[in-house]
């Protein structure tokens, strides 16, 4: 289904399918304005009428069904109007249709009159349909009143209907039960997932259709003649003969090596035992390394996480096929995955960088996701691998009752590995809060504490509740830790001797010299700490998008994490780039271990990416303005 071309149905498709639809999201997704995706909300509550409502709260959207039988058979009804010849899409697939599989050019005036539309809508709907077969490399030939054929290569329409078309040229058209019979007992035993088997059987389908009816895929490039010798080709080549037998034929090895793409290209497999199973490249470890190496270069970020990097070794496999071979993994998180994991996003930027350095392939956004997807998995468990478990205790003094009432709030609160014991004030002491990270309290604490306490009603909010808890993480590791509800931790690292307004400054790096020299005069970095910078930015510039730069490097005057931010007035060239905000960061020894880095990297991103934040934050004249612009609550 195209989604520019398919609009309301989309948008139901995607309010039943997640529990909140953002408004942002549907408007990037469909290529048109908000107030496009507002008009396309109230057509579509108008058609479901009383069956079911849509609410709009926070720029999101969320589906309430009051009659099930009546919202199916109005769903069904969408669906079925934005489908065929009442969208421009279905037409376009029915042209399409039919001319790759016309013997002679077709005549628009004919094409126009089998689909009972007039001229110029058909005209318009091939404007939209060349433009569509461009990137494939295809194209439409021949004038309107002489005929029109489709030209290109055969592997290139098979493409282009795997991932445009197939659902409309193929849905009355499934395999023989004989054929798909021995294609699940030829995968029986296999890792092959059923998803993966199911995108085998739609190139089969496309490849018995178009080979039969005299069209083959013709000689490959060296690169798929090279598949032959994998495990799994012998997998195929078997069914193959087997397939060949039953249609009275046989099918060249072009043709196996076409179906054989969606399983050398498939998802890893989530069972370890049946990932093991599949041969590995053994380039893959090299390729690894350098992605990771990059990583500690430009971020000092360590990855560490055996299983997962194990895992990741066939991702890359896989996804280094599927980019060679041209095989389309439709992601459908690639805008989450932007928005929600920000770092992630950038660590797979930088091996999306290795990746096309090393084997010349540019890594699509489909799979730019996947990729950040594993990197959030590598953040995710080493937050949760960092130590011993969150240990947070209760105190009331209004009885047993109440404080199992605030547990249970906070449990929804806190995340399933932290542990939670409830204290009765009459029995605690400055003695027995030592053994927790973090203490609640709905009354004042009878004794004195270095743990931090945060005081809570019998009823919170939890939102502002979570703020809290997560400085609260970082206690021991911020200079000036206030457990206010603030999202950003990194204020906790800043004081007034960490700012600076760099008015003056012609470079970036007189910009340098002067924050470094200011923290070494302090005491805050070593001595030598401005070489090392200056060493950093010769490996590779630390300037990212949106004139922000993270100028970073090891700093052996302590054991914290040091930051200072900078705003230029007047922005300073580095390179051909030009950099409004700094944020320097001075690392303990081993920090690219550390969950505090982590977060710090997670809000910079984040800063880069709201213009309106971060323009605040280069228009900063005082350390107090900075604080300001610096305050968010969600």
């Amino acid at each position: 289904m195209d989604n520019t071309d398919n609009r309301l149905a989309y948008i139901l498709l995607t309010l039943c399918s997640t529990p909140a639809a953002s408004h942002g999201v549907l408007a990037e997704r469909l290529r048109v304005s908000e107030r496009t995706v507002s008009n396309h909300m109230k057509q579509l509550e108008g058609e479901l009428k009383d069956c079911a409502t849509i609410r709009s709260s926070q720029g999101k959207y969320t589906l309430h069904i009051f009659d099930a039988e009546r919202f199916r058979a109005v769903r069904a009804r969408i669906l079925a109007e934005e489908s065929g010849f009442n969208s421009p899409g279905g037409r376009m697939d029915y042209v399409f249709g039919r001319l790759v599989r016309s013997q002679v050019p077709l005549l628009t005036d004919e094409l126009a009159y089998e689909m009972n539309m007039g001229r110029s809508t058909l005209v318009s709907d091939l404007k939209r349909l060349r433009a569509a077969l461009e990137p494939y490399g295809l194209s439409i030939q021949g004038r309107t009143s002489q005929g029109l054929t489709l030209q290109g290569r055969e592997q290139d329409i098979r493409q282009y209907i795997l991932e445009r078309c197939y659902d409309t040229l193929y849905r009355n058209y499934p395999l023989d039960v004989e054929i798909t019979g021995l294609v699940r007992k030829a995968f029986a035993a296999s890792p092959v997932g059923r998803s993966t088997q199911q995108r085998f059987e739609r190139s089969l389908t496309v490849m018995l259709d178009r080979f039969l009816t005299g069209h083959p895929i013709g000689e490959l490039s060296p690169a798929f003649y090279r598949l032959t010798i994998r495990p799994e080709f012998e997998t195929v080549n078997a069914l193959m003969e087997e397939i060949g037998s039953f249609l009275h034929t046989d099918i060249p090895v072009e043709e196996q090596l076409f179906t054989l793409l969606p399983v050398v290209g498939m998802r890893t497999p989530a069972d370890v035992s049946e990932m093991r199973s599949i041969q590995l490249d053994p380039a893959m470890r090299a390729l690894q390394d350098k992605i990771f190496q990059q990583i500690r270069l430009e971020m000092d970020l360590w990855i560490e996480a055996p299983e997962l990097k194990e895992e990741f070794l066939y991702h890359l496999m896989f996804m280094l096929n599927r980019l060679r071979f041209r095989v389309r993994l439709k992601s459908p998180m690639v805008t989450e995955m932007r928005e929600k994991y920000p770092l992630a996003w950038r660590m797979a930027s930088i091996a999306a960088q290795v990746i096309q350095r090393e084997s010349g392939l540019e890594v699509t956004e489909d799979e730019h996701s996947y990729l950040a997807s594993y990197f959030s998995v590598f953040l995710e468990e080493r937050g949760l691998n960092g130590g011993k478990p969150f240990r947070a205790a209760v105190v009331c003094g209004t009885g047993r009752v109440t404080a199992r009432l605030v547990a249970a709030q906070l449990r929804r609160v806190l995340d399933s590995s932290s542990e939670l014991t409830l204290l009765s004030r009459d029995r605690v002491t400055s003695e027995a809060l030592e053994n927790f990270d973090l203490v609640f309290t709905t009354v004042e604490l009878p004794c004195s504490t270095e743990k931090p306490v945060i005081l809570i009603r019998e009823v919170f909010n939890e939102q502002e509740l979570r703020h809290k808890i997560e400085k609260a993480k970082y206690w021991n590791q911020v200079d000036v830790p206030i457990l206010d509800n603030n999202w950003f931790v990194m204020v906790g690292l800043l004081d007034e001797s960490r700012f600076f307004l760099l008015d003056g400054v012609d470079t970036y790096d007189q910009a340098l010299e002067r924050m470094a020299s200011s923290l070494v005069a302090q005491g805050q970095v070593d001595p030598e700490f401005l070489s090392r910078l200056r060493a950093r930015e010769r490996i590779g510039s630390t300037v990212f998008d949106h004139q922000v730069a993270i100028p970073h490097t090891v700093q052996r005057a302590g054991d914290r994490l040091v930051l200072a931010v900078g705003v230029c007035p007047r922005p300073v060239r580095q390179g051909d780039r030009e950099v409004r905000t700094i944020f320097l960061m001075g690392l303990p020894e081993d920090a690219g271990r550390d969950t505090l880095l982590v977060r710090v990297y997670e809000e910079i991103i984040s800063i880069t990416r709201d213009g309106a934040l971060l323009d605040e934050i280069a228009k900063a004249d005082s350390f107090q303005a900075l604080l300001r612009a610096l305050y968010r609550q969600a």
